[in-house]
């Protein structure tokens, strides 16, 4: 168990004490929860093990990886395949570079524009810990067989391709065709 987190089956009851006979889609419910518990699950997991060993968080592993496969990328690329605001990646990348692990350049035609490649120690340290991700990666998996793994990336895939594909519209259909509002902190304007 995951600590500070019910056992799946304890929270399943208490879904299900709570919503009775609510009419809603248990089925889909049950799978986006799934979605969420399981990344959340599976990142705690490498934040505490293979990605703890080298100092690095998820997102900063994303970076490091995007950049690894992709060779030198502008930021907004960076930001996209990582599925992090420009923002983040602003303070992602200093850590990075700070480390000595990423560099930052501007763009040899645009200057507006920033460049994100790794160093030769960012490249030494992927190929170091690719592995040991990777190996962790079966961990996570090992009680699927290799169709049930295939077969569950499928599935993921015609997710995020759905969302990707149709989630603007479906967005601008539940607002309204408004602008949603900036995201709050959750904590109270001050008085």
């Amino acid at each position: 168990m995951v600590s500070g987190h019910r056992p799946i089956g304890d929270t399943e009851k208490a879904v299900q004490a709570k919503l009775g006979d609510t009419p809603v889609r248990r089925q889909q419910m049950a799978a986006v929860a799934g979605i969420y518990r399981a990344a959340a699950t599976v990142r705690q997991h490498f934040e505490n093990s293979v990605l703890r060993t080298v100092e690095l968080t998820w997102t900063s592993f994303v970076v490091l990886w995007v950049v690894w496969i992709r060779g030198e990328t502008e930021t907004r690329r960076v930001a996209e395949e990582a599925g992090i605001s420009k923002g983040t990646l602003t303070g992602v990348a200093r850590t990075l570079q700070g480390r000595g692990l990423l560099e930052r350049t501007t763009h040899p035609t645009d200057g507006r524009l920033a460049l994100l490649a790794l160093t030769p120690a960012g490249e030494t340290l992927m190929a170091q810990v690719f592995p040991q991700f990777n190996a962790e990666e079966s961990f996570v998996t090992g009680p699927l067989s290799d169709d049930e793994a295939l077969d569950l990336a499928d599935l993921l895939r015609r997710i995020v391709v759905q969302v990707e594909t149709h989630g603007e519209d479906r967005r601008l259909e539940l607002l309204g065709g408004q602008d949603p509002r900036p995201r709050r902190s959750g904590r109270r304007p001050k008085v």
